[in-house]
This record gives C-alpha cells, structure tokens and sequence, in this order.
C-alpha cells in the first residue's frame, strides 16, 4: 500500500507536505502542489478517508434521507441535491424510509455511525421529532424538507402546498366541477394538513360545502393494500364528479381502482393531484398538477446545509424558503360546465 511517506520520498518534500497537498491546508507552492498531485497519480495513491477526516475534522460525506425513492418527485429532487453537493466537493449518501419511523430511526443510527458532516431530512411526519433532536444532541447539521416537524426549529425548504391545493379546486370548479373529493397523506404529516387546508379553502370560496364523507387519509408513500381505499370510494354516495389527490402516487392509485371499477378518467371521473410524475409526463401528457420545483428543493436544500456546515459555531439565523408550485393543466379534467 503507498503511503504518504512514498509520494514524500519520490517527490523530494515533506510527509507533510504531502500531507497538505492532500487536506488542501497550509501555503504550499502551485508548483510544489502540482509536484505531488503528479507523484500521486503515478504511484495511484488513494487517499485514507478515516485519517483525512480526523485530521480536517470533516468527512466531506452528507446524508440525504427521503421518504419514497419510487416517487419523482423525490428522484428529482435527490438529482439538486447530489449536484449542488458534489459541486461543493462532497459525496452524498442515500436512504429511504418508505415514510416508516422505524427505517428512520434506523438510518439516523447510520448517520450518526458514519460521521457524515450534515444531513438533508424529508421526515416521515411528526413523529419523527425524536429523530431530529438526537441528530442535534449529535451536533449534526441538518436541513428539513418538504415537511416540518412542530418542536424543532432549524432550516427548511417547503412548498406551498396550501396554495396549490386551493388552485387545483378552484381549477376544478371553474370546470363545471362542484362534488369534488379529496385522497390524501396522514394528518401527521405537515404538507397534508396543508393540502386540506386548501381543499376547504378552495370548496369555502366558492360557496361549496365540505363533507368530511368525501375525505379520505392514508398513506403518501406506496401502497400495498388498496382496500380501504377501495370501500371509500364505493361509500362516497353519490360519487363526485372529480377528486384531489394529495400526492402523484395516491392519483395514480385511485386511477387504478376507478379503472378496475370500469370508471373511467376524464370521462366519468376527473382527477388532478399534487406533484408531477417526472419523465412520465412528458412521455405521455395526461395528469393535471400542481408541480413542486422538486430539483430546486433538493439544490437549495444542499446549500442551505453546506452553508450551515461552513459557519459551524456561528448564531446564523434559521431560513425557511417556500417555493410555489405551478398549476400544469392536462387531459385528466372533464370541462362539465
């Protein structure tokens, strides 16, 4: 195995030196540097990670936790994260909690293990307070996305999931549409409380009643029993003309069991939902949405952390960005007016 030791000898300087060239610390000349770095790659040396990162007292490593990896809107946002990561020079780690506490809680222990520098957090829900305070006990860094978590204050990159809830109503009723339902996340989680919330708003402002029969919660992440999902639909009597669902996932699950109940979209049954369905969307143009900027959530959230990380010890504020989704009209409204 090559040492520094190695590289010293064969480039006539210092093991610390080379130890410099390594750790980008300490005034070195560009020739002196360029020496080394030249020496390295002829001996392929590799450098120790653990040793770099006791003496830097950085591991350049960040974590970032999601909470369904089969969901676009997650994929595009681990892209923003991994690319304004790695354009700061730091490798990222992946992990995904299925919107499971006890995964999460899991992962936390790794991250805790594995001495990452910070830590990107979409948290299962509320529950997930614990988790977030144990990453603070740690002196970990850590930004929140897409949900908060009430009893911690930190950074966080959201969307205006109340407003976009509100348009994709209001889009609806200016359609005709006047029995809207609405299919959503568990209570627990902040950005759907904030999705009902616009649901009855958008109902209240035009005059239209809400039923809390036409409301049902579940899941945002996969879901693999649909019967309950199933039994709902069929006591919504009767039926309504269209349905919010609260994220792309639960859309495309309603649309299954309205297909298998020969209820067809938009013909019988018009659906608009929350978050678009990535590279999918452009294959096949169907789905009305409210699209979240799920690249910049992923890339602002990086930066906020490594920012974080960099002013280490400093009483920088806590920053909350709120990023408006945009209504992206499609084929899956039936105009009934």
């Amino acid at each position: 195995m090559v040492t520094i030791y190695d590289i010293a000898a064969k480039a006539n300087v210092s093991a610390m030196t080379v130890s410099r060239v390594i750790n980008n610390t300490g005034k070195i000349s560009e020739k002196t540097r360029a020496k080394v770095k030249r020496v390295m790659e002829e001996l392929n040396y590799v450098p120790n990670q653990t040793a770099r990162s006791l003496v830097l007292q950085q591991t350049k490593l960040l974590f970032l936790l999601i909470t369904d990896i089969m969901n676009p809107f997650y994929t595009t946002l681990a892209r923003g994260a991994e690319d304004a990561a790695k354009k700061s020079g730091y490798r990222l780690l992946f992990g995904n909690s299925d919107e499971n506490l006890e995964k999460e809680s899991d992962y936390i222990t790794t991250i805790l293990t594995a001495r990452v520098d910070g830590v990107l957090v979409a948290p299962a829900g509320d529950p997930s307070l614990p988790h977030l305070e144990s990453l603070r006990r740690h002196n970990v860094p850590f930004v929140l996305l897409d949900r908060e978590v009430p009893g911690i204050a930190c950074d966080i990159v959201l969307g205006d999931s109340k407003d976009g809830a509100r348009r994709l109503v209001e889009h609806l009723i200016a359609l005709g549409h006047r029995s809207i339902a609405m299919v959503n996340g568990s209570s627990s989680i902040s950005s759907a409380r904030l999705r009902l919330q616009g649901y009855q708003d958008g109902l209240k402002l035009n005059d239209l009643p809400y039923d809390e029969r036409y409301v049902y919660e579940t899941s945002f992440g996969p879901l693999n029993d649909l019967t309950e999902m199933e039994q709902w639909i069929e006591r919504m009597d009767p039926l309504p003309t269209a349905i919010v669902a609260g994220n792309n996932v639960l859309a495309i699950e309603v649309m299954r069991l309205l297909r298998d109940r020969g209820i067809g979209v938009p013909e019988h049954m018009s659906i608009v939902c929350f978050d678009d369905l990535g590279p999918y969307s452009e294959i096949e143009p169907f789905l009305t949405v409210a699209a979240q900027q799920a690249y910049q959530f992923g890339y602002m959230g990086m930066q906020m952390l490594i920012e974080r990380i960099q002013e280490r010890g400093t009483s920088l504020p806590w920053k909350k960005i709120v990023l408006p989704a945009d209504l992206i009209i499609r084929r899956s409204v039936k105009d009934i007016t």
